[in-house]
């Protein structure tokens, strides 16, 4: 963690951005483009994971970014079950399930290895900031 500088540095945050993607492609086909409701929520949990990511690491503390990961990851396995929807409705292929099902996985496991260096690795001082002299003159 010592060297992640920016959100976008997170290994975790650039899997669920990818994820994101797949679920915009994948949902603007056929008939998963007029299930209105599975499209909208499938989409809004992917970007609830990728998003987290990045609030959670603009927080505070890292108690305060790490239970952001955990709603990531819980974002994560919405995806995950949605996608089981879409496959039982005929709405996307085995193989696009296989891959949004590799990247949700994926995207979960890396939260948790992180997460669990987080909890492992306690710190006192605020994440994305150095230390910096503030001038509060006004």
């Amino acid at each position: 963690m010592a060297g992640i500088t920016r959100f976008e540095e997170i290994e975790a945050w650039k899997t669920a951005r990818f994820l994101t993607n797949l679920i915009y492609k994948i949902s603007e086909q056929g008939a998963f483009a007029k299930d209105y409701g599975l499209k909208d929520q499938i989409r809004r949990a992917s970007i609830s994971a990728m998003s987290n990511i990045a609030e959670g690491f603009e927080s505070r503390t890292d108690t305060q970014f790490i239970n952001y990961l955990g709603h990531a990851k819980g974002s994560s396995g919405e995806v995950r079950s949605q996608l089981y929807v879409a496959l039982d409705l005929k709405y996307i292929s085995q193989e696009q399930f296989a891959e949004g099902y590799e990247f949700t996985n994926k995207t979960s496991c890396q939260l948790s290895r992180f997460i669990d260096y987080l909890e492992s690795h306690p710190r006192n001082r605020c994440l994305g900031e150095d230390s910096t002299d503030y001038n509060t003159d006004v």
